[in-house]
């Protein structure tokens, strides 16, 4: 099978895949010559699980669509502005009588296959812990804020481990679609996928100036408003519920890049977090608000992540997982295993699989590492994970 554009910036193969099921500790058949098994077929789609979040509250979330009026959209043509789907995670109450929201809708998990190169019904997206709609739990004031943006050629929903951790511990979690670099969905049905390549292509610096938007349709519903374009209505207790003095930021590769320049363009951010971000464009001005580096592929070995790290001038620190590879920081950690199941891999496919790191152990360092980091800068509380190595985590290496 040949090879196409990255998910979050890696490029997958059948040897690929395996490459990750095996790093996630999880066998898959064997000489099956490049077939999907018997078994496999007469089971019909897999649906892959993600970990249950660890926190008491349980969780919603609502879909918005943003227009921003200042930006024009050259690839939608003459009179289209920039749009964007976001979604809003929060602590939510009265769950059980609102639908779980999939990971990605059924078209889009269709569209992320075959862009792939896999059979289009060769998996079924998961079912979070998120409820559509559901009302928020208000237990006290306003709740600390984090944006979410995603990797290269990918979706808002690529982070769900972390972004349901957050939620169950009292935050709300916006999650960005970079239009024209996601895999998107609109209210009217309209899809839309990555760009690969030409004038419309999308780089993190794209990425980064969608975010001063984002931040101010946060403050209109702090605010009280609705910034929905179309007016949908929103769930009950939303408006009013973010505090825009407590916004942090995280992001995937190229999401982790471009939350290193939002920080550069708005003062609202007030702490980052990048996951394995390459750190290009060269990043030349001093940063001193707080920022952590959870590095696997592109470590500071990278001239240009070691630059970034020279221009940090605050509170910092820099994390390692031990055989963690570029993708062990999202969900494509559970997922590549269930689909290297489904499509059926060889003896061939496993020759030269590199990475080890346990998909449990994965999805744990996840959900601890970003959680502390927001819990110290946003809420102030101290952590002492992250002030060295723990445990708990005995993989996991504090670069200094």
């Amino acid at each position: 099978m040949n090879t196409t554009p990255s998910i979050g910036g890696e490029r997958l193969s059948r040897r690929g895949v395996i490459t990750a099921a095996l790093a996630a500790g999880l066998t898959v058949p064997l000489g099956l010559s490049g077939r999907a098994s018997a078994a496999a077929v007469a089971a019909g789609p897999r649906r892959f699980v993600l970990p249950a979040p660890t926190g008491p509250f349980p969780i919603g979330t609502v879909p918005l669509h943003l227009v921003d009026r200042s930006r024009p959209d050259p690839v939608a043509g003459p009179g289209h502005h920039r749009e964007l789907m976001v979604s809003v995670w929060y602590p939510a109450r009265d769950v059980a009588r609102y639908p779980r929201a999939r990971w990605l809708s059924d078209a889009l998990m269709r569209e992320l296959l075959t862009y792939h190169g896999f059979p289009a019904d060769a998996l079924l997206p998961a079912l979070t812990a998120g409820h559509v709609g559901a009302p928020v739990r208000r237990a006290g004031g306003r709740m600390p804020v984090v944006v979410f943006s995603h990797g290269a050629h990918d979706h808002r929903g690529h982070n769900t481990i972390v972004v349901q951790e957050l939620v169950s511990h009292g935050y709300v979690v916006v999650t960005v679609d970079h239009t024209h670099d996601a895999f998107s969905e609109f209210p009217d049905g309209r899809l839309t996928v990555p760009i690969i390549g030409g004038e419309h292509s999308l780089g993190a610096a794209d990425f980064a100036a969608d975010i001063p938007f984002v931040l101010d349709r946060i403050a209109a519903l702090a605010a009280g408003r609705n910034p929905d374009a179309d007016g949908r209505p929103l769930p009950a207790g939303l408006p009013g519920l973010l505090d825009p003095g407590r916004v942090g930021m995280f992001g995937f590769s190229k999401g982790g890049t471009a939350t290193a320049l939002a920080m550069g363009l708005d003062q609202r951010i007030r702490a980052g977090l990048s996951l394995d971000a390459q750190m290009e464009p060269l990043i030349e001005t001093d940063l001193a608000r707080p920022f952590m580096m959870m590095s696997a592929d592109y470590t500071r070995a990278e001239p240009s992540v070691a630059q970034f790290w020279s221009h940090l001038t605050g509170w910092r620190l820099n994390v390692r997982a031990a055989d963690g590879r570029h993708l062990a920081y999202t969900d494509y950690q559970i997922m590549l295993p269930h689909l290297a199941v489904a499509v059926g891999m060889t003896e061939e496919d496993l020759e030269g699989w590199a990475g080890t790191l346990d998909a449990t152990r994965a999805a744990r360092i996840q959900q601890a590492y970003p959680l502390a980091f927001f819990d110290l800068h946003l809420r102030h509380r101290r952590q002492r994970l992250l002030e060295g190595p723990s445990p708990a985590f005995p993989g996991v290496c504090y670069i200094p």
